[in-house]
């Protein structure tokens, strides 16, 4: 007999079992085997289609968020726009949903069509047209191992392009987000986005204001450190995105090409250090995104009247409060962006107790990073920086040796960081 069209056997596809974490593959022969379907979906289909190695397996299944709860006791529901199950193995989270269904008088959206709340199940060819890219809507059948293609997503794989399900404004508006979720996939996986899913965006990047600002700073994570941040930053400028997220930064961008420069550096020591299975802080880049808007904020406190290191200071807190209007800013993180600026001041003042307690500083290998960073685009910071790459790695009496004789104990005045302008 033959099978439907959407349905892509074993031999035709290149999706295995070895490519699916154990985990994974628990929980969908248990939600088989007490006789609910489930398939592998998303971006774990996705990625083992293109060769890539998935780090996240989600789930789809027609059983409810209260009969997976009963089918696995170390789990958890959450969410409120939709209903979502967390499997927990230890730190892995296997997230299952449940099918979901059309658009519907049950689903509760805002006056500009984004959906605040979604509890609507449905069938699986539903689940489908609701997912926003094709490449999404790929789902895997453990039961026989095919791959179920709804909505052409393997043409779109193979063209190596990203396109909307459905009417892209309408999709946008739905929730704003995916905008970005277009720049993210398509700088991440080299897809190019297919024309009508990228022409509405730049008219339709002020939706971005509705979107909470703590789920935006997830997205901020998501897009800055995958690997591919510096792609994703220029995207986000030509299309009008990167205004929604870091405004005070995109209105220096085109009078301080130091400071521009100074970023890209930031972006791509990153996506560097990314590639070589290095720890990244994401309080690092948002410290460099608002760098020159703290360095403009305190000028104009010093105009004023306003002392610099008091003007400096005091700019951190706004600069922070500021930001986190739009993409909120976790409190263990502002602490650190407050740590790397204020190290800024006092990496200069190479004399005395100051230079040990800045070399002991729990901040100091940032602040000495992000010193670093700036020096690549302010040749004047070039011998502060190099003095601390040598006095770092040296030993104590060299270390003694290489403090100025003439001012120790001296110098209580913090000189003013310079910026990049």
């Amino acid at each position: 007999m033959k099978q439907p069209d959407h349905i892509i056997p074993r031999d035709q596809h290149t999706v295995s079992r070895k490519d699916i974490s154990d985990n994974a593959l628990k929980v969908l022969y248990r939600l088989n085997k007490a006789g609910y379907d489930a398939f592998l979906v998303g971006g774990g289909v996705r990625d083992i289609l293109l060769g890539l190695h998935p780090k996240d397996f989600d789930i789809t299944t027609n059983a409810t968020p209260e009969q997976i709860r009963s089918l696995f006791r170390n789990s958890r529901i959450i969410g409120r726009r939709f209903k979502l199950v967390h499997i927990m193995f230890g730190r892995d989270i296997i997230e299952v949903a449940t099918f979901r269904a059309h658009c519907d008088s049950n689903i509760q959206q805002a006056k500009e069509g984004m959906i605040l709340r979604d509890n609507v199940y449905g069938t699986v060819e539903e689940d489908a047209e609701r997912r926003d890219f094709t490449v999404n809507a790929l789902y895997y059948n453990v039961r026989d191992f095919s791959v179920h293609d709804y909505c052409n997503g393997l043409t779109d794989l193979r063209k190596r392009q990203l396109r909307m399900i459905g009417d892209p404004e309408t999709r946008y508006r739905e929730d704003p987000v995916r905008m970005l979720r277009a720049v993210r996939l398509a700088t991440k996986l080299d897809l190019t986005i297919e024309p009508n899913t990228l022409e509405p965006i730049t008219q339709l990047a002020h939706l971005m204001e509705q979107v909470p600002a703590a789920r935006l700073f997830e997205e901020y994570r998501k897009m800055f450190l995958s690997g591919r941040g510096e792609e994703t930053f220029k995207a986000l400028q030509e299309l009008g995105l990167l205004q929604k997220l870091f405004p005070a930064t995109d209105a220096l961008l085109a009078e301080h090409q130091e400071f521009e420069g100074f970023i890209h550096a930031a972006l791509e020591n990153t996506d560097k250090r990314i590639a070589s299975d290095n720890t990244v802080n994401p309080a690092f880049l948002i410290a460099v995104f608002l760098w020159q808007p703290l360095l403009e904020r305190a000028h104009q406190l010093e105009t004023k009247g306003m002392n610099f290191n008091d003007a400096f200071f005091k700019s951190m807190g706004y600069m922070l409060s500021e930001q986190s209007r739009y993409i909120s800013i976790p409190k263990r993180y502002s602490l650190v962006i407050r740590d790397i600026w204020a190290l800024q001041v006092r990496l200069p003042q190479r004399f005395g107790k100051k230079v040990w307690s800045v070399l002991s500083h729990p901040r100091f290998r940032a602040a000495y990073d992000f010193l670093m960073l700036r020096a690549e685009s302010d040749p004047s910071l070039r011998e502060v920086a190099d003095w601390w790459t040598k006095f770092q790695d040296a030993d104590k009496a060299a270390q003694q040796a290489m403090l100025p004789k003439n001012k120790r104990g001296k110098g209580k005045r913090r000189r003013k960081p310079k910026g990049n302008d």
